[in-house]
């Protein structure tokens, strides 16, 4: 079983900074691929960055690609998404995931499809006013 366990969020005025965090932890806790995904109030959840724990490869949804940063301390076992630029479309509930499996086909492009991940953290809110 795999906890994760996400800090980090919070309200920020549109161009400011947030940093997220997401602990893993679990008996023979080990997650291949680790990443973000975020809900809008009536959307669907969407990914918004993914990393392959194992060589750092990483995937980013569009519209945050060059304002969003996904990074690893494997040796806490801990993701962060460093938000820059933030965007009042940015707002949501942002969820960690991961999946355990290590799947050849998804190292040098982690899926940003959110049912190809298994376990889910509780959430933070992050809001962006304009």
């Amino acid at each position: 079983q795999v906890q994760l366990v996400e800090s980090g969020g919070g309200s920020a005025q549109a161009g400011g900074s947030l940093r997220l965090s997401c602990a893993g932890s679990g008996s023979a806790y080990s997650s291949h691929y680790m990443g973000w995904f975020r809900q809008a109030p009536g959307k669907e959840r969407e990914g918004v960055a993914v990393i392959y724990t194992g060589g750092g490869t990483t995937s980013y949804a569009d519209s945050v690609k060059g304002r969003f940063t996904i990074s690893q301390d494997n040796a806490k076992n801990t993701v962060y998404l460093q938000m820059n630029s933030l965007k009042p479309e940015d707002t949501g509930m942002y969820y960690c995931a991961a999946k355990t499996s290590r799947i050849v086909g998804w190292v040098e492009s982690p899926p940003l499809d959110p049912i190809r991940y298994n376990n889910w953290g509780q959430g933070t809110q992050v809001t962006v006013s304009s």
